[in-house]
């Protein structure tokens, strides 16, 4: 598999050729960063370019790429000045089209534009929060995928640019807004509240915006208070159960539940280690009371609704009772029409119902809004197949 900087050539420029005139502070002893529409290696000598051939946009192109697979670069200083001088405007120009192509899930290309900006310019913190939540968000999407290791990946990724962005001086408050929603995924709850704290002192702004963060903030704050969901007791319990521990994990959480009996969060982690025992009837009970608890106002479950319905729809499958199991997806849908795993699973529960088209309608559906889902085009290859 190619790499990015296999598409770079280093090409010295004499010092009175044309495109000399086209690069500021023109250092004719350093050479140049050319981007290749191809790997280097598969292009023959004379496609190859040569300082008469060459273009400012290549050049420019090439000095982006060493910037994201090659910040230590010994001439980088060099090659700032340049793009800085061509293009003072470009952190701005490319920081809004990297936003966008994650938007369009290019998670791909976002990356590189963004690790682009962050060699231009290390020290922005905003760059490097950027990272973070695109980081962050595709993890997102690879876990709905069923890509539980690229996700894990993309977690570790974006735990390392937050830590790097909550460490910068001056302190920016987004970030540990953002950060804060970032473990409370993670089910570090205590990590997630010293976040939102620490930007509830930070935050400044009297807008729209930041009044509603406020708000979300100090709501979230009381829910991990009020439930002492950041005890030690019920962070090691997750912890256990995504080490594959799920023993210990139940040890953990029913030593929680002593004094937690009616907290909707420790009944799912219950029934979620249970669930990966395979212990369906005591899996499909818990999650069952985890639903039954956050009836009560101001329990917080909006936020774990999705993710109950899922799992209890899956016991019920294991069960043989596809059409409760069918009822928990649809409403998990309800809540959220476009989560792909909930999709992915109706096409399994139809399959294990015998509507072979159905199935495929579902996992058809999953790849309009995630081609590469891996999930659905396996099961559509398999299905084809047959």
């Amino acid at each position: 598999m190619s790499h990015p900087l296999d598409s770079v050539v280093f090409v010295g420029i004499p010092e009175g050729a044309e495109i000399s005139a086209a690069i500021p502070s023109f250092d004719p002893s350093i050479p140049l960063p050319v981007q290749l529409s191809a790997p280097a290696a598969s292009l023959p000598p004379e496609e190859r370019p040569d300082s008469s051939s060459l273009t400012p946009e290549m050049i420019l192109a090439g000095i982006l790429t060493v910037f994201a697979y090659d910040p230590e670069n010994a001439q980088t200083e060099y090659y700032r000045t340049i793009i800085k001088t061509l293009h003072p405007e470009i952190v701005a120009e490319m920081t809004e089209a990297a936003i966008m192509k994650a938007r369009n899930g290019d998670f791909d290309l976002a990356e590189e534009i963004f690790l682009s900006l962050r060699g231009l310019e290390p020290e922005n913190t905003r760059t490097a929060l950027n990272l973070a939540l695109l980081n962050d968000e595709r993890a997102d999407s690879f876990r709905n995928a069923g890509l539980d290791e690229e996700a894990e990946a993309c977690d570790a990724r974006a735990f390392e640019y937050y830590r790097a962005v909550l460490n910068a001086e001056p302190p920016l408050p987004d970030a540990f807004f953002n950060a804060g929603f970032f473990h409370l995924k993670q089910r570090n709850y205590r990590k997630a509240k010293d976040a939102l704290e620490t930007y509830l002192k930070l935050e400044s702004g009297d807008d729209a915006t930041a009044k509603v963060r406020i708000e979300k903030a100090r709501k979230i704050i009381g829910e991990i208070t009020s439930r002492d969901l950041d005890d030690d007791l019920f962070k090691s319990a997750y912890d256990f159960i995504t080490l594959g521990e799920e023993e210990r994990a139940l040890e953990q959480i029913r030593l929680f539940m002593e004094h937690h009996p009616k907290v909707w969060n420790a009944w799912f982690l219950l029934g979620w280690a249970l669930r990966r025992l395979e212990r369906w009837e005591d899996a499909k009970a818990a999650f069952v009371q985890a639903l039954e608890l956050g009836k009560a106002p101001g329990s917080g479950i909006e936020s774990g609704y999705v993710d109950i319905c899922n799992e209890l729809s899956i016991c019920l499958m294991e069960l043989g009772d596809f059409a409760k199991s069918r009822a928990w997806l649809v409403s998990a849908l309800e809540t959220e029409s476009e989560n792909t795993k909930i999709i992915s699973n109706l096409g399994t529960l139809a399959l294990r119902e015998g509507k072979r088209d159905e199935a495929i309608s579902f996992f058809k559906t999953v790849l309009e809004f995630d081609p590469k889902d891996r999930m659905a085009l396996e099961m559509l290859a398999e299905l084809d197949g047959e």
